[in-house]
């Protein structure tokens, strides 16, 4: 049946009409699942030179049409690196070069920069599994014919890890923080399912994050304005230059997600006297929140925590979300109630003797990740029983 899709590359999403993509991004053109793999926000990367040339992330985008309709679509681009995934490879590509191969350019099925899960094998309904059939095949034949060593995709969800492993991919799992919203009606009903010592520390962070001297806002829509991103963008700067020597995201791309994105954002600032001094940016989801970006130029104690995870389990429980994603690795979450989670990618390797090498990596891997997960989960903060530390 794929021999009857006809599979087609863009080096830019301009090529494609927004409804046509969001057909497959987002099919119920409502607030979308997963606001990353929209073409408003994949544009905004383009748009703003966050990706493109210069940036070791090239567009590539994957699309499957059967006759005159789009029936599938992939963010897809050709990597020169390995920055910017958050699932690392540095150690295949170092292995495979040592072998006298050539790791790069490879081919990602991802988000760039965006640590988040989600759907990445993108299908109108109706068409998704001969959809993701078509992407999967597609792609391993771009990475084959141009003689490129791999094709990774990052973050996918469980089904497409089924379909992706059905044709002969390798799954690779690692471990998120993440909180789940269990029909709570408040913070306070959320606090009273944690261990009595749980409950009290996270009482005491709140208290002395509130104490900071200001107040702490959070915006969304028409409510943000020009001069939040200018404040944001300082606190981006100052924690991509630390994290990652430079920031991956232009200023542009702020000024792109004031345009077209700005009901699709969560902005929590602390400000003092009006003038904002951390914050943390959000993605609003149909059902979850995604932590993003935090930074400050002042140091208060706990105003990490309420910003970034307290603020966002507020919003949550507020809107009725069922889940905050708060990025990648932290294991400093867990006691606030971000329980580990395991996520997953898929990959293709060209060379057939890496390609069992790697296998036998990520069988090994997986069992460490399962364990990790079942140990981290079992440190959590919440009552082994109902009755388990019931005071304060």
């Amino acid at each position: 049946m794929t021999d009857q899709i006809e599979i087609s590359l863009m080096n830019s999403l301009g090529a494609i009409a927004p409804e046509d993509w969001d057909a497959c991004a987002a099919p119920d053109f409502g607030r979308s699942e997963d606001p990353f793999v929209t073409h408003r926000f994949l544009m905004a990367l383009e748009n703003s030179g966050s990706v493109g040339p210069g940036t070791g992330w090239q567009p590539s985008y994957l699309v499957a049409r059967a006759g005159d309709q789009v029936i599938a679509v992939a963010p897809m681009y050709a990597k020169g690196h390995s920055q910017g995934e958050y699932v690392f490879d540095h150690g295949w590509a170092d292995a495979y070069e040592r072998a006298g191969g050539r790791y790069y350019p490879k081919l990602q099925i991802a988000v760039p920069f965006t640590p988040v899960t989600g759907r990445r094998l993108l299908t109108r309904p109706g068409f998704e599994d001969i959809g993701k059939a078509a992407l999967v095949q597609g792609a391993v034949e771009v990475a084959d014919q141009n003689t490129l060593s791999s094709l990774h995709m990052t973050f996918c969800s469980e089904d497409e890890v089924a379909a992706g492993e059905a044709m002969g991919l390798l799954h690779r799992t690692g471990q998120q923080f993440h909180w789940d919203n269990a029909g709570y009606a408040t913070f306070d009903d959320f606090l009273a399912v944690l261990s009595s010592r749980k409950r009290k520390n996270i009482r005491k962070e709140r208290a002395q994050a509130q104490s900071f001297g200001g107040e702490i806002i959070q915006l969304t829509g028409d409510d943000i304005r020009p001069d939040h991103w200018d404040a944001f963008w300082t606190f981006y700067q100052d924690t991509g230059s630390r994290k990652w020597g430079s920031p991956y995201l232009t200023r542009a791309f702020f000024e792109e997600l004031h345009e077209t994105m700005r009901n699709d954002v969560l902005l929590v600032l602390a400000q003092i006297d009006g003038v904002p001094i951390a914050g943390a940016l959000n993605f609003i989801g149909r059902d979850r929140l995604f932590g993003r970006y935090w930074g400050c130029t002042e140091y208060h104690p706990s105003l990490h925590f309420e910003i970034c995870y307290y603020q966002a389990i507020d919003y949550a429980i507020a809107h009725g979300l069922k889940r905050v994603e708060a990025g990648a690795q932290g294991e400093h979450k867990l006691a606030r109630g971000y329980m580990p989670n395991t996520t997953h990618s898929l990959h293709w390797m060209r060379d057939p003797g890496f390609a069992r090498a790697v296998a036998e990596y990520l069988e090994a891997e997986r069992a460490a990740v399962a364990e990790e997960v079942e140990v981290l989960t079992s440190y959590g903060p919440f009552k082994s029983t109902p009755e388990e530390d019931d005071h304060d």
